[in-house]
């Protein structure tokens, strides 16, 4: 910037040549020849001076089709008319409502075929001689001032005919004012407008968005990789608009308790668990007897267990049951044969809860639990409606798990286990689906199957609590991260996913039976 301004001022001042080794640059600029000479290596090398910018930028000057003349004491030639490719005319199109105070989106620049291509109509005559030339018919004064327009009919009207603009009898130094874009005299209003009116315009005319996350934060890397990519296709000729990220909405906005109110239908807005232990007094081979049906002549299978064949004993090697290793049963409902051995083996490395189910089909027999540390959960309705249901109100589901010890049931017995993120706000739309919802969320949560100990696929952590299986919506304003709304699909998808652990209309019933 400071190299800028002292050729700037040089030029002005229409010195020969000017020494930058002052500054710190071993160059001399002479303006005669318009050369640029290395006082150590004494290469030359031809410069130019322009009025547009190296890259395109929508923030910038407008391009102009002239340049600087190659040697000072030439005559400069009327400015020609201005650029006409759509970066171009899409420039001066956001300048123009910028002046006119309009910050809405702009018609398409196809669509102004009467038009010149500033935006802001045809010019006049040119003025006679004498006439101070206009700033530009790009020039941003700001609110409240004179637009360029009439700053031009102003002085075409005080002015004779008979000379044209930029004429030799005009000053030089006023031919390189002409053309010049008065940014820096705008105020902070006047620049969040313009900021605005050219998002706006980019955007509804299909140029490509770049978002630039940590614009505010610590780390570079983001918008230097947002700038590198605007650069590139700017360089191209292609428009581009550097946006901030929507935001993530995890919570609705402040609600009074006076607000908050329970759920129709739903009694009750708080439900706590505690370890429920395993049922005593049966033993495997007991629950399994009711589920299970004796098969005399196994077919030429294998025990998908095992992975013996089921005409041959069974190859588990752990403790040994009471059943003997070659007898084969086979599932009521599903009808999936296997060793018995094999069965009583599986039951035994699991919850241990009188319930089986299906290694192959997943089918459940008896009532499925988990192991769901101790916790709280709470239920009620919130004034706010969630995207995607604006007709309805929103139910808010606040899970609290503390930390703890691991029990017999879970990977660690007797190791402590961390409880990350909580109390865990979940939302639904207080629409009868999603009442049925949390109807069924309620059994999930007595039989323990929300939440389980294990390794957090997230951060990587172990012995951690974690989802078990049963998606849940955390972010109430927006869908950044697929755990928000809108998503049609996700209150049948979640009625799918409690199915799936034995959770249906009929659990309801059993519960209050």
């Amino acid at each position: 910037m400071e190299v800028g301004i002292t050729i700037q001022h040089a030029y002005e001042k229409q010195h020969p040549w000017i020494d930058l080794t002052s500054i710190g640059f071993s160059y001399i600029i002479d303006f005669n020849t318009m050369g640029q000479i290395n006082r150590q290596t004494q290469r030359q090398r031809r410069v130019r001076r322009r009025l547009d910018l190296i890259y395109p930028m929508v923030t910038g000057a407008m391009p102009k089709a002239q340049s600087w003349p190659v040697s000072p004491g030439t005559t400069t030639s009327p400015p020609a008319p201005p650029c006409s490719c759509p970066q171009c005319v899409l420039v001066m199109s956001v300048k123009a409502a910028v002046v006119h105070g309009r910050t809405g989106p702009l018609q398409p620049p196809g669509t102004r075929k009467n038009m010149a291509p500033s935006g802001v109509g045809k010019l006049p005559p040119p003025p006679g001689p004498g006439a101070k030339p206009p700033d530009s018919a790009g020039t941003i004064r700001g609110p409240g001032k004179t637009a360029p327009s009439q700053v031009i009919r102003r002085q075409v009207s005080n002015t004779p005919s008979g000379a044209t603009v930029g004429s030799p009898t005009s000053p030089q130094g006023s031919n390189r004012k002409t053309g010049r874009v008065a940014l820096a005299t705008l105020n902070r209003s006047s620049l969040q407008r313009l900021a605005i009116a050219q998002s706006r315009v980019l955007i509804a005319s299909g140029v490509p968005t770049v978002p630039v996350k940590n614009l505010n934060g610590s780390s570079p890397v983001n918008p230097a990789l947002a700038g590198i990519t605007g650069i590139l296709m700017s360089a191209a000729g292609l428009p581009v608009c550097l946006t901030r990220p929507p935001k993530l909405v995890l919570h609705p906005p402040p609600v009074s308790k006076s607000e908050i109110k329970s759920i129709p239908g739903v009694s009750n807005t708080s439900r706590k668990t505690t370890k429920k232990q395993a049922k005593k007094g049966k033993t495997p081979e007991e629950v399994l007897k009711k589920y299970l049906q004796k098969v005399r002549h196994p077919p030429e299978e294998d025990c998908t267990i095992c992975m013996e064949r089921l005409t041959a004993p069974s190859g588990y090697k752990g403790p040994q049951p009471t059943v003997k290793p070659d007898v084969v049963g086979k599932l009521s409902r599903c009808g999936h044969i296997y060793h018995v051995y094999c069965l009583v083996a599986m039951y035994n490395n699991g919850n241990k809860d009188g319930s089986l189910q299906c290694p192959t089909c997943k089918t459940i027999y008896g009532v499925k639990t988990g192991t769901q540390p101790p916790g709280k959960m709470e239920y009620h309705l919130i004034p706010h409606s969630l995207p995607g249901h604006p007709d309805c109100k929103t139910i808010r589901i606040i899970y609290s798990i503390p930390p703890g010890i691991q029990g017999p049931e879970h990977p660690n017995p007797g190791k402590s286990f961390s409880a990350r993120g909580f109390p865990r706000h979940c939302y639904l739309p207080d629409s009868e689906k999603g009442r049925k919802v949390l109807k069924l969320l309620l059994v999930a949560w007595d039989r323990r199957l929300i939440f389980a100990i294990g390794t957090s696929s997230t951060t990587g952590e172990s012995d951690t609590v974690i989802w078990n299986e049963v998606h849940h919506k955390t972010e109430f304003g927006s869908n950044l991260t697929g755990h928000g709304y809108p998503d049609a699909n996700y209150l049948d998808n979640v009625l799918a996913e409690l199915a799936a652990q034995g959770i249906s209309e009929d659990s309801t019933a059993q519960e209050k039976d």
